[in-house]
């Protein structure tokens, strides 16, 4: 199996945390990202709503600080 660094779901087959235009709260789960094995869910810092994914492929790498989500 491929490690999957950045997960937009749960589980295969399972809908995304989050889509585009979604009404999200703060401390809700948007993704999460592997890191050394673990899994970090990324939690939204405010409400709002989702206006796009800036990753834009499945299983990229991502860096710290960098930014998964347009919200407005």
């Amino acid at each position: 199996r491929l490690s999957e660094p950045f997960m937009r779901r749960r589980k295969r087959g399972a809908p995304p945390y989050v889509q585009a235009g979604d009404v999200v709260k703060k401390g809700q789960t948007l993704a999460i990202v592997e890191a050394m094995k673990l899994m970090n869910e990324i939690e939204c810092d405010q409400d709002g709503i989702i206006t796009n994914y800036l990753m834009v492929k499945k299983r990229e790498n991502v860096e710290y600080g960098q930014p998964l989500f347009g919200i407005r």
